[in-house]
């Protein structure tokens, strides 16, 4: 995944305006002015269209620098058991940590959500690795929760005094962790 502060940066440090970027990117199905909007969306955090390796590739060499010195790996955890906002608390907890650091801090930390915030980072970081990126300066550059509503299957009532029903909320979570390179 590309990086938007590494992409922004770089555009700064070498003075290079959004024409001059997306006269890179013109490849196959990309003329000029798709080319123009796409830099542009990338720079703001939209990815639409989606940066596909060729253009990462390309904007790299532009640049004049390592492909993996623009990107960033994410990964994630879709509806996993748990409320948002007991999870939350853990992603506070390795934010802005370096990724051993905050795999240390996850096995020592005494809370349900601990282990799959673990599972995902090692997920994370096995994509950094299996793109040959340098594992010693990696940092947890985001950790992000949202909510999914109440778990697939777990719609159940518990009885109450004269006849009444109350429901038996299971909460499930998106977890979210994107791991990038100090610059």
């Amino acid at each position: 995944m590309l990086d938007t502060e590494k992409l922004k940066k770089n555009c700064e440090r070498l003075g290079m305006n959004t024409q001059q970027v997306a006269e890179h990117l013109v490849r196959g199905g990309f003329n000029k002015k798709k080319a123009v909007t796409a830099v542009k969306n990338w720079k703001k955090g939209f990815f639409k269209p989606l940066p596909k390796r060729e253009d990462v590739q390309a904007l790299a060499g532009a640049f004049g620098i390592e492909e993996n010195d623009i990107k960033c790996w994410c990964s994630s955890y879709k509806y996993a058991p748990g409320s948002a906002r007991k999870a939350r608390q853990v992603a506070n907890l390795i934010k802005g940590r370096h990724v051993q650091d905050a795999m240390d801090l996850l096995k020592f930390t005494d809370r349900r959500a601990a282990v799959m915030f673990d599972k995902v980072l090692k997920a994370a970081v096995a994509d950094a690795d299996e793109q040959q990126a340098d594992l010693e300066s990696l940092y947890v550059s985001q950790a992000r929760v949202d909510d999914a509503g109440v778990r697939i299957g777990t719609k159940r009532w518990f009885p109450k005094d004269r006849g009444r029903a109350h429901p038996i909320r299971k909460k499930a979570c998106h977890i979210h962790i994107t791991v990038k390179t100090e610059s």
